[in-house]
C-alpha cells in the first residue's frame, strides 16, 4: 500500500487499516503439546525437541519476516534460528505442520483457523511497533462502485464474516445499511 501511495496510484483519502491478524504457534492436531505462553525466556527450541519450526522464509515472506521480528523482540531468535525451517510461503509451513513433517509452525491465526490438521498452542503477544495489518484503498482511477465496496468492507454486515475467518476488524463500521448498486 505504501508503494502504491508513493507511486501515486492510491487515492490516499480512501485508505484505511481494515483488518488485523496475529502470529500463532501451531502443532499437529494430535500433538501432545497443548498450551504454551509465548513470552521472553520461553524455550521454544526445547519445545521443538529434535524437530524444526516451520514458517515463511524470513528473508522474503511476510509471515517469516514477522516471525523473525517477534522472536528477536522476545529474545528467542539466537536459540531458535538453527531450528527454523524456512518455507516458500505460509501455506507450505501450515501443511508441513499438519502433516507432522515438523512438530511446530509459526503462521497467521487466520491460516491456522482454516487447517483442520493443526491446533493453535500459543499466541504471540501483540507488537504495537509492528502490527500485522491489512489496509484497503481505492486506486486513483477506481471504477464506479469502489466507494460503495469499501463502505461494505467496513459495514456491520462484513464484520462477522471477517471475524469468522480469524481477522480482527480495525476499521470503524459504517452504516448497517447494505449498499446495493
Amino acid at each position: 500500500m505504501d508503494y502504491g501511495v508513493e507511486k501515486k496510484v492510491i487515492n490516499e483519502s480512501t485508505r484505511i487499516n481494515l483488518l488485523g491478524n496475529v502470529l500463532v504457534l501451531i502443532a499437529g492436531k494430535d500433538s501432545k503439546i497443548d498450551h504454551v505462553d509465548i513470552e521472553p525466556g520461553f524455550d521454544l527450541a526445547k519445545l521443538a525437541g529434535g524437530g524444526r519450526i516451520a514458517t515463511g522464509d524470513f528473508n522474503e515472506v511476510p509471515v517469516g519476516l514477522y516471525a523473525k521480528a517477534e522472536l528477536e523482540r522476545l529474545g528467542l531468535w539466537p536459540f531458535v534460528e538453527p531450528k527454523m525451517a524456512m518455507m516458500v510461503n505460509v501455506r507450505v509451513a501450515l501443511v508441513c505442520t499438519a502433516r507432522r513433517d515438523v512438530p511446530l509452525g509459526i503462521v497467521y491465526a487466520t491460516d491456522a483457523k482454516i487447517e483442520p490438521g493443526v491446533k493453535v498452542v500459543g499466541v504471540f503477544p501483540d507488537n504495537p511497533d509492528d502490527p500485522i495489518i491489512y489496509p484497503v484503498a481505492a486506486t486513483v482511477n477506481g471504477k464506479p462502485g469502489t466507494t460503495q465496496y469499501l463502505a461494505f468492507l467496513r459495514s456491520a454486515e462484513a464484520k462477522p464474516i471477517f471475524e469468522g475467518y480469524g481477522f480482527s476488524v480495525l476499521a470503524k463500521a459504517t452504516s448497517n445499511e447494505r449498499v446495493i448498486e
